[in-house]
């Protein structure tokens, strides 16, 4: 396992979770003209971006269970809060966009 800087991780949360909110945020914008093809490939993309937010914590988490400790930083604890409440958001919007697309088919 390659052992990954907190630094690193860090930035690569943020990043990534970044991407992931313009992303969701985007297919919000094409579900509301109703182009569900394009929202769906934001929603893909988005999915894309968590996971690699994901596979980051988890590679961090797995280092600290076998001994590599971190110092446990403002940076760290703002970059766990934008990866929580961007899976929130992603999971909300989704929820929206099932919704437009539910209204548009009655």
């Amino acid at each position: 396992m390659e052992l990954i800087v907190p630094d690193q991780m860090i930035m690569g949360l943020i990043l990534n979770a970044g991407n992931a909110k313009q992303h969701i945020y985007q297919a919000l914008k094409f579900a509301k003209s109703k182009d569900y093809e394009n929202s769906d490939n934001e929603i893909a993309l988005a999915e894309d971006a968590l996971l690699e937010a994901h596979n980051l914590q988890t590679q961090f988490l797995a280092q600290e269970a076998s001994g590599n400790k971190s110092e446990i930083t403002a940076l760290f604890v703002h970059s766990q809060d934008h990866l929580m409440t961007t899976i929130t958001e992603i999971n909300l919007i989704k929820e929206i966009i099932e919704l437009r697309r539910e209204l548009v088919t009655k």
